[in-house]
């Protein structure tokens, strides 16, 4: 049975290893377990740098292998571009220009006009990067 509590368990259990290190073993889960995508807006989301570096580094390595699940893992980011922290806008933008795609533009130009500049500095750029090298 997979509950919610279980579900925030196995996430929990995932923001752990992702601090261990255990980049591979997380990718390979997600090549593997489709329904698993929205760890990543939880490992974003994490107040640990290692973890939320750690899911960064997870969609580039996803992305360098041309995975097409970063489509998919996008999508489950989406509502961190309003999230009160900073760091999870930050990232969270900065995701999306990795990612790459044109279709996010315009949800990455909300936050040009962030209270926190280098959220705003951040989607600028991304925006910039997927405008000349985006899907």
């Amino acid at each position: 049975m997979n509950t919610a509590e279980d579900q925030q368990e196995l996430e929990t259990m995932i923001a752990d290893y992702m601090e261990k290190g255990f980049l591979d073993n997380i990718i390979d889960m997600l090549k593997y377990e489709p329904g698993m995508y929205g760890v990543v807006a939880r490992l974003l989301r994490d107040e640990r740098l290692r973890v939320r570096l750690g899911a960064i580094a997870l969609i580039e390595t996803l992305k360098e292998q041309g995975l097409e699940i970063t489509k998919d893992i996008a999508d489950c980011l989406i509502p961190l571009l309003v999230h009160d922290d900073p760091n999870v806008r930050g990232d969270t933008a900065y995701a999306f220009g990795i990612i790459g795609q044109r279709r996010h533009v315009s949800s990455l130009e909300g936050l040009l006009g962030d209270k926190d500049l280098e959220v705003a500095q951040t989607a600028k750029e991304s925006i910039d990067y997927i405008l000349t090298n985006g899907d």
